[in-house]
């Protein structure tokens, strides 16, 4: 479904800043994996993600969706097919468009530009429903008078509107209060099951990352250090992943917001 070969990314090459962000990376998805992604601070983990979506080509390698090679292609022709969450609720809506304005360019409409049916209307009205957050009833409210939560749960429902053939979720929860942050996971979990979407989420928490889905990995240095899922993954803890990234490191991980998370 989804295939990186040998994906590798220096920044500033050259000069006294350069940073070798990832290195020699290789990754496949099967359709309706759900794949949780952990790693310390510099890892790589929204590097890789910038490579998916297009945010930059990468120095070396291929990337492969559904059997086409994306590698070259731009990121607003690859956003038709992959749909992304970032940590900051702000980015992923117009603060100045209602909502039902937002979930009309989300689901291929012109959003204010054009007409909203009635049809389109109880549809919108039915997905927002699912948040339980009251916001089936202020479709005509601006978004930026949102809550930063009621906000990405909303950017969560217009990235899936049109369900998208692959789904980033960049630390999406993190920026939330721990309430919020639950309603957010349960309802990706939700979207994602129904949808039978395949995913990647970037988490600093370890237990959501061996709880959420069917495959964690870990990454370090611009590697992917650790890929397990299925029973492997079922009887492991927190402990374990700690172990396991010191015998494939040689080192300790240090990183207290993991850590204490």
């Amino acid at each position: 479904m989804l295939t990186l070969t040998n994906i590798s990314k220096t920044f500033n090459p050259g000069t006294v800043n350069e940073k070798t962000a990832i290195s020699g990376l290789n990754l496949h998805l099967n359709k309706g994996d759900f794949v949780t992604i952990i790693g310390a601070n510099g890892a790589g983990k929204s590097t890789l993600f910038n490579a998916i979506a297009g945010s930059f080509y990468p120095d070396t390698g291929s990337i492969v969706l559904e059997g086409r090679d994306i590698t070259f292609l731009p990121e607003f022709k690859r956003a038709r097919d992959i749909g992304r969450l970032f940590q900051d609720p702000m980015r992923g809506s117009a603060p100045g468009m209602t909502i039902e304005e937002n979930l009309a360019l989300a689901a291929g409409g012109g959003g204010w530009l054009s007409h909203v049916s009635r049809e389109d209307k109880a549809k919108f009205r039915d997905r927002l429903a699912l948040l339980n957050m009251g916001l089936e009833d202020r479709m005509r409210q601006p978004v930026g008078l949102l809550s930063g939560g009621q906000r990405q749960a909303l950017t969560l429902v217009m990235a899936t509107m049109v369900p998208p053939k692959l789904l980033l979720l960049d630390e999406h929860t993190a920026a939330l209060d721990p309430g919020t942050a639950d309603k957010v996971l349960e309802l990706t979990k939700s979207i994602v099951k129904e949808g039978n979407l395949t995913c990647l989420m970037i988490t600093h928490n370890m237990s959501s990352a061996l709880e959420l889905g069917n495959r964690t990995l870990m990454m370090d240095a611009g590697r992917i250090i650790l890929d397990v899922g299925g029973k492997e993954r079922d009887g492991l803890t927190v402990d374990d992943l700690l172990k396991l990234f010191k015998e494939n490191v040689g080192k300790a991980l240090d990183n207290d917001r993991m850590l204490l998370s």
